[in-house]
């Protein structure tokens, strides 16, 4: 972005929508800061269906203007890439659902695509391993060793920590979700994993013997491990340390394997850490 019409129109077309409140544009950082109650997904969306090409940069809570950094402390923001090359998918699930701790509450917002219209349960799981795919990753994550299933809305007494509810998918397959948990805390639960489940979630008010053990919610069709990401302006990233992909090819190119890198990139032979957020 090179051009004040080019922010303008931007700034415009975002500002009109509903559930956006303020949208501010850096020219030096070349980013486009938005605050919103919609899920990221739909930013995204919003800013290339008028020719722009968007990336992720950071996600988490404004401190001070945007040419200020985030304060330092704890983790407040974490992802998990469900299904796909990364994750784990019985089928072809894939999507991204990333948390931020906002205060007291975490803000879930997710994307997820390849599942059957309706609902479908969401959970947070005791670990982080997917070796044996989402058969591996424990039970239901709880603080305090709860034996009793049940929903968000329920208190800490009669509720997994994890127990995050339903997502519910459209006719395309597509979940798009962004909602508060009171329980959750981003810091409790990085290394460990969410999961999708086949069935809805019945929060544990049915009559079925899983009811209060998982809400009866069906087997687990996806799962992906959740790892620390960048906060607002806390990914100054330009270009990818591992291959030498920059963050504007990254978002076209598979996050590993040989269809990662290309010819020119073929010079850049050490590997290295490479987050993607």
């Amino acid at each position: 972005m090179k051009c004040q019409s080019c922010a303008d129109k931007i700034k415009s077309n975002l500002q009109d929508s509903e559930g956006i409140d303020s949208v501010k544009v850096s020219f030096d950082k070349g980013i486009v800061l938005v605050k919103t109650s919609l899920p990221s997904s739909v930013i995204k969306e919003k800013l290339e269906a008028e020719g722009n090409i968007a990336v992720l940069n950071g996600y988490g809570n404004e401190v001070g203007e945007i040419n200020r950094t985030t304060v330092t402390g704890p983790s407040t923001s974490a992802v998990a890439m469900v299904g796909g090359n990364v994750g784990y998918s019985s089928s072809k699930i894939q999507g991204v659902i990333r948390f931020i701790q906002a205060n007291e509450v975490c803000v879930i917002d997710g994307t997820i695509d390849g599942l059957s219209p309706g609902l479908h349960g969401l959970h947070i799981h005791e670990c982080g391993d997917i070796s044996k795919g989402c058969e591996s990753v424990g039970d239901h994550f709880d603080l305090k060793g709860n034996r009793r299933h049940g929903g968000p809305e329920d208190d800490d007494n009669n509720r997994h920590t994890g127990d995050l509810g339903n997502i519910k998918a459209g006719d395309n397959g597509r979940a798009v979700f962004r909602f508060k948990d009171q329980l959750l805390k981003v810091w409790d639960i990085i290394g460990r994993s969410v999961v999708v489940t086949e069935n809805q979630d019945d929060l544990g008010k049915g009559q079925h013997p899983l009811s209060v053990i998982n809400g009866n919610s069906g087997s687990r069709l996806a799962c992906g491990i959740i790892s620390r990401s960048a906060g607002l302006f806390e990914n100054t990233k330009k270009i990818c340390a591992c291959d030498g992909v920059t963050i504007w090819d990254e978002r076209n190119k598979p996050l590993a394997g040989p269809g990662r890198r290309t010819v020119s990139d073929k010079q850049h032979s050490t590997p290295q850490a490479c987050s993607a957020f």
